[in-house]
């Protein structure tokens, strides 16, 4: 350790601090670092401090020598693929000229992306796909979908058998649709029953006579359609009692004034109501009445307590 005395002090010659102040670390240090120099240098600071000497040209021969040495050595340890081996050594590292350094790659297509054509092109391939992709499906078009799908596994089971029919089946049934007929066609001719007889007796009697669509509720068809010559007459009765009324159709050249003066005044003088009902004038008297309409007398009789309005309905369901 070097030390320097200055006006009495001792100061360390590295690192210029006074000898009593300087940490106990840093005196070690300093003793490890210079336990082969001499201890103590005794003398003025001016000593210690080395001036700055010229610079001298080098030999620039003499170093192209040795730099060219180096670098054949260089070459020579790079290029030798083996090396003489100790016989005691048998690990070794990999040798460094094994290892080859891997080229650098330019990356010459980012600058190309920039380039307008290049631009273009890639904005139109992007259209393409954007037309030719398929457009998503909503949630009721999958629905229609699936369901699709759906029916399309579904198989239909095919019956291949096939019934047999044996003949005493087909007499069966074709009676059975023969009985159903015969039953209809008895129950239509049984509602249309008066009507067909009272065709059949205008017929026999030569004039045009008609069933009344409207009858009374509580009276039915009494016994058969009488007729004579020129005449119908129609008899209805009461389900639950005596009562009685009848229609009677005659051929007659008489207008209305003339049913009154020759039917209704005889019988009921001044007693009777006229009704003027769907270009008919229909006279009432004593629930009985008397019409005419298209040359046939029509007259209601009986002893049946029938209302203005029954007659009316029962006129007007002859035209």
């Amino acid at each position: 350790m070097s030390t320097i005395a200055i006006n009495g002090t001792e100061y360390d010659s590295v690192t210029g601090l006074p000898l009593d102040k300087r940490s106990e670390t840093a005196l070690r240090s300093a003793a490890s670092d210079t336990h082969d120099q001499p201890t103590t240098v005794r003398g003025h600071s001016s000593k210690l401090h080395a001036r700055h000497s010229r610079s001298e040209t080098l030999n620039r021969s003499v170093v192209l020598k040795t730099k060219h040495k180096v670098i054949q050595h260089k070459k020579s340890v790079s290029n030798s693929h083996s090396i003489d081996q100790h016989e005691h050594v048998y690990r070794f590292a990999p040798h460094p000229a094994g290892i080859l350094k891997q080229p650098k790659v330019m990356d010459v297509t980012a600058p190309a992306k920039t380039l307008p054509i290049v631009t273009k092109a890639h904005d139109k391939l992007e259209v393409k796909r954007e037309l030719h992709s398929p457009r998503p499906q909503s949630s009721v078009e999958k629905k229609n979908e699936a369901l699709r799908q759906a029916i399309e596994r579904t198989e239909v089971p095919s019956y291949t058998k096939q019934r047999t029919i044996r003949p005493h089946q087909k007499i069966v049934a074709f009676m059975s649709a023969s009985l159903a007929v015969v039953i209809m066609a008895t129950y239509f001719a049984y509602l249309n029953m008066p009507a067909l007889s009272v065709r059949v007796a205008a017929a026999q009697a030569g004039i045009n006579a008609g069933f009344p669509e409207y009858r009374p509720t509580g009276y039915s068809l009494n016994g058969p359609v009488t007729f004579s010559s020129g005449k119908v007459a129609i008899n209805f009765k009461a389900n639950g009692g005596p009562q009685a009324f009848s229609i009677t159709q005659s051929k007659s050249p008489w207008n209305s004034d003339a049913v009154l003066d020759n039917v209704v005044v005889p019988r009921a003088g001044a007693n009777y109501i006229p009704y003027t009902e769907r270009g008919l004038t229909i006279y009432t008297f004593d629930n009985n009445a008397a019409w005419v309409n298209g040359g046939i007398l029509y007259t209601l009789e009986g002893d049946a307590p029938l209302s203005s309005e029954q007659i009316r309905r029962i006129a007007t369901s002859l035209l």
